[in-house]
């Protein structure tokens, strides 16, 4: 009779894995959690709309003269806050985005390291199961020996 070979249990042999996010933001300095926190307001439905109540409230206070016109129309004014807003607010939002991409890059990474423990783990396990299969064919084999008698 054949003995029954069986491979050796799988042994987990890395750390154990962390959550990139958490230990990306624990990194982050206090200028790219401002610039997170600029490209999160800016990119809100909150500012957005508030921005537009604003300079609606600019022009006409301007135009109807309630007020002391500080900005008669053409507004120049306003535009020259409007784009003095979009020169410093354009390269904080790029400096987000690039920390976006640093932090998807790294989760890339881990998401590679993961995959390849994984397909270890199924290497493992697919030995095992032939293993198995081998065994209860041999058990089959003998039960019909048995049986046939």
């Amino acid at each position: 009779m054949k003995k029954l070979q069986f491979p050796e249990p799988f042994k987990h042999q890395h750390p154990p894995i962390q959550d990139v996010n958490v230990l990306f933001d624990q990194q982050a300095t206090i200028g790219e959690r401002a610039a997170d926190w600029v490209a999160k307001a800016v990119g809100s439905w909150t500012f957005i709309i508030g921005q537009i109540l604003l300079l609606m409230l600019w022009a006409v206070l301007n135009i109807i003269s309630l007020v002391t016109h500080w900005d008669p129309y053409p507004f120049i004014l306003m535009n020259l806050i409007l784009s003095l807003q979009a020169a410093f607010t354009a390269p904080v939002i790029m400096m987000s985005q690039n920390r976006q991409s640093n932090m998807d890059r790294l989760e890339a990474k881990n998401d590679y390291a993961i995959n390849q423990k994984a397909e270890e783990e199924v290497r493992a396990i697919l030995e095992h199961l032939a293993a198995q299969d081998e065994a209860l064919t041999l058990i089959h084999d003998q039960i019909s020996k048995l049986t046939s008698k």
